[in-house]
């Protein structure tokens, strides 16, 4: 990844970093948030991971471990499914798995959280903020179905993917992951879609101080917090 930005905040006590595989306004980037003095968060149990894609997971996966990184599952097919897949953690505990697949032009392609009740997320992430259900598996042997959500094919595209695990209805989501960003022309029609869909307000829509960018908070049925950026097109994640 690449360093787009950096910005400190001292009145509010934190720094921030931008990151991604391209410009903001076309791809996926993380942002990562230092508050002063917090050195640990707990990530959690409804936290899954973020999906990389590489062209070689085991020369990737080698490269990794040359550079002293943590490498949890060795490359090798995905449980019930072809895909080559490998796992391994950044320093402060998030996971990211690493997919094997072609060029794309976005390499940060995945974002993974648990939740209790599936059917009931697709809706909300199909009603809400306009996503589609690109394709779903059900894996009984290992007792899980996963929903992939999204704007656009998932080797083009960054994607949601929605787990379900079977019988567990919530997760301990911990203090570490914060939200995802999402793009809309309208913050205003945006929250009452989330209100008529089961998700809740946590701030409602209008300009930041001092800027005019608009914006609105909320939380899925869940409890995954989003916040929605009056941009053309956002996906944005804050950890």
């Amino acid at each position: 990844m690449k360093l787009l930005r950096r910005r400190d905040i001292p009145e509010e006590r934190y720094t921030n970093a931008f990151l991604g595989y391209g410009p903001e306004d076309s791809h996926f980037v993380v942002e990562l948030t230092y508050n002063y003095g917090v050195e640990s968060y707990d990530i959690g149990s409804g936290f899954g991971h973020f999906g990389i894609a590489v062209e070689d997971v085991e020369k990737t996966v080698e490269l990794i471990k040359a550079k002293g990184g943590t490498v949890t599952r060795e490359p090798g097919p995905v449980k019930g499914g072809k895909s080559v897949i490998a796992f391994i953690e950044d320093p402060d505990g998030y996971k990211f798995e690493l997919i094997e697949r072609g060029p794309t032009p976005e390499p940060l392609c995945q974002v993974m959280l648990r939740v209790g009740d599936l059917d009931r997320a697709i809706s909300f992430y199909e009603k809400a903020f306009g996503m589609e259900l690109l394709r779903r598996k059900d894996n009984p042997q290992y007792k899980y179905t996963i929903a992939m959500m999204g704007y656009g094919p998932e080797d083009k595209h960054a994607v949601l993917e929605l787990t379900y695990n079977y019988g567990v209805k919530e997760y301990d989501k911990g203090n570490a992951y914060a939200q995802i960003a999402i793009g809309t022309d309208d913050v205003y029609k945006t929250a009452e879609v989330v209100r008529q869909n089961g998700g809740q307000i946590t701030r409602e829509p209008g300009p930041l101080p001092g800027i005019s960018t608009k914006i609105t908070a909320c939380t899925d049925p869940d409890g995954w917090k989003s916040v929605c950026v009056y941009l053309d097109l956002l996906l944005l994640l804050t950890i």
